[in-house]
């Protein structure tokens, strides 16, 4: 069964915990991203899963592996339950990250790795120059051949994942049918995600910016469902 992650940014501590207390018994997961994480810090982490959530850690570690590995352990002791990192830092970076992790035992965070960003469309990525959707493919096999838990990929990508690799697939980019896009280029919506396999789908504005948070989340929810 696919989980629904709701991605939690915004500019006030104080604007996010009021949706999390929106949404707080209607979904299980949020997103601490970069915004917040700044914002806040690890603390953000301990309120929000004293609140009942599990944490997923979005910062996206790219760094040589001992920096990387560090600050795996870190995010373990912060209580983040799953962790994201850059898949083109190389086997040696990625095997570090999963060597940092393994050391919470029990506690430890799953560990993805990021392929290609959703905002990304052909020709956009700096050096790259097959399509996005390949490229990413090409990544979510180095990273299970690497001994990662999961890939982020778009759901355009997810049904290869989940037919070619052992890996679990975690999507950002979910819109639902008529939503904006907003900056994502790569979307799909939640039920066709869900179609495709992926066994994450992260959504952000169209329900933390509704006018009810919890009914957009819930509709999602019945959507991934049906």
């Amino acid at each position: 069964m696919a989980h629904l992650i709701v991605a939690m940014d915004f500019p006030t501590a104080e604007d996010l915990l009021q949706c999390a207390k929106a949404i707080k018994g209607t979904v299980e997961w949020c997103k601490v991203g970069l915004e917040a994480f700044v914002l806040q810090g690890p603390a953000l982490i301990s309120r929000l899963e004293d609140m009942g959530f599990k944490v997923f850690l979005d910062l996206k570690y790219y760094d040589i592996p001992n920096t990387v590995a560090a600050a795996v352990r870190t995010a373990s002791r912060s209580g983040a339950r799953l962790l994201t990192i850059h898949t083109q830092g190389g086997e040696a970076m990625c095997r570090a990250a999963m060597e940092a992790a393994k050391e919470a035992g029990d506690k430890r965070p799953l560990i993805f790795g990021v392929t290609c960003l959703t905002s990304f469309a052909d020709g956009q990525m700096p050096g790259i120059h097959e399509p996005v959707s390949g490229f990413a493919r090409s990544l979510a096999g180095m990273a299970d051949s690497w001994g990662l838990d999961g890939v982020v990929c778009s759901g355009q990508e997810a049904g290869y994942v989940k037919q070619n690799t052992s890996l679990m697939a975690l999507c950002p980019g979910i819109r639902p049918a008529g939503a904006a896009t907003n900056d994502q280029a790569r979307v799909v919506t939640p039920a066709m995600a869900v179609q495709a396999g992926a066994d994450f789908l992260v959504v952000g504005r169209p329900i933390t910016r509704a006018a009810s948070p919890a009914a957009a989340a819930s509709a999602i929810l019945e959507e991934m469902a049906r």
